[in-house]
């Protein structure tokens, strides 16, 4: 089957299921809600490269990122206090430097990645009022659910490809 075809099946069928682990089984755990970081995180998945290193990038980056996210919420409602209505824009801002300057580690060096993880753990905090502290691992955890199910996706849409057709990684770009 056509690259294009057999990546929307299997990216298809995969959400039906990933969605359902979220609003079934998961709906009673921490990670009740989160399936949005999920899909964030295969989406992280392909736009990392795909594979393993598509994967592990997501995982470090993300996970990178929601911990500099649950840092900048403490000080913006810890020791930024003070600062009133500026505490939460000089936190994020740091925070988003250090996401930058981060990416001279090899394993950090996708920063949209550390940014989608950044973003993710907001959530948690604003909609669900977890502390920073709460809502970290129930993060971390959906981010590896979402690149399981990307991994997972890539390599069942390119066992369902028709030979000499690009690869489902090739069509995801």
């Amino acid at each position: 089957m056509p690259a294009l075809f057999a990546l929307a099946l299997s990216v298809g069928v995969l959400a039906v299921i990933d969605t359902w682990l979220y609003v079934g089984p998961l709906a009673a755990t921490s990670l009740a809600g989160l399936v949005w970081i999920s899909f964030i995180a295969w989406g992280c998945h392909f736009h990392s490269g795909g594979g393993v290193k598509g994967s592990t990038t997501t995982v470090a980056c993300m996970t990178w990122g929601a911990l500099v996210g649950m840092v900048a919420v403490i000080l913006a409602g810890g020791a930024f206090a003070g600062l009133g209505t500026m505490a939460a824009p000089i936190a994020v801002g740091l925070g988003a430097a250090l996401i930058c300057l981060s990416s001279a580690v090899g394993l950090l060096s996708t920063i949209p990645a550390s940014v989608y993880g950044f973003a993710s753990i907001a959530g948690p905090i604003l909609l669900q009022e977890r502390t920073p502290q709460e809502a970290l691992l129930p993060v971390v955890c959906s981010v590896i659910i979402g690149a399981a199910f990307g991994y997972v996706s890539e390599m069942l849409a390119n066992a369902l490809t028709k030979k000499n057709a690009p690869s489902a990684e090739a069509t995801a770009v």
